[in-house]
């Protein structure tokens, strides 16, 4: 079981969606986990989210981020996030729209970045974390 959990193909494609989308994380999971105690109470007290369940999104965003560029636990990783990006689209901006808030005349951001965010984290749990990732060193493959 473990051993499909990792299991990847030396593909470059994946290599390269697993690091933009890794790296374009890194800031969303440092400002929530610089700020633990007002992001978890804005969660659990604003937003109504069991502590649990804030606590996990905090995680997927700080420690996927860096799973997603190393390429360890790439599928877990690639899981979280797109958990992560469904519940704030469901929570938060749904109701603002499809487009991002590029003039300021929104109340709020739409979901056009989550929806990519989401649609790659796809690819990922599908095709695993590719050419150099730990996955890859796990699963017996060099």
């Amino acid at each position: 079981m473990f051993k499909k959990l990792v299991q990847t193909k030396d593909d470059f494609v994946m290599l390269f969606l697993r690091v933009i989308l890794g790296v374009v994380y890194i800031p969303h999971g440092l400002q929530k986990i610089l700020a633990f105690k007002w992001t978890m109470q804005m969660f659990t007290v604003d937003l109504h989210i069991p502590w649990v369940f804030a606590f996990l999104a905090v995680m997927a965003e700080f420690l996927g981020s860096w799973g997603l560029i190393a390429g360890f636990l790439t599928r877990v990783a690639a899981f979280g996030i797109a958990i992560d990006m469904a519940v704030a689209v469901y929570l938060l901006h749904w109701r603002n729209g499809f487009f991002m808030n590029w003039f300021g005349s929104q109340k709020g951001e739409g979901f056009e970045f989550h929806i990519l965010a989401i649609a790659i984290a796809v690819v990922l749990m599908i095709r695993g974390g590719g050419l150099w990732s730990v996955d890859r060193v796990i699963s017996g493959k060099k």
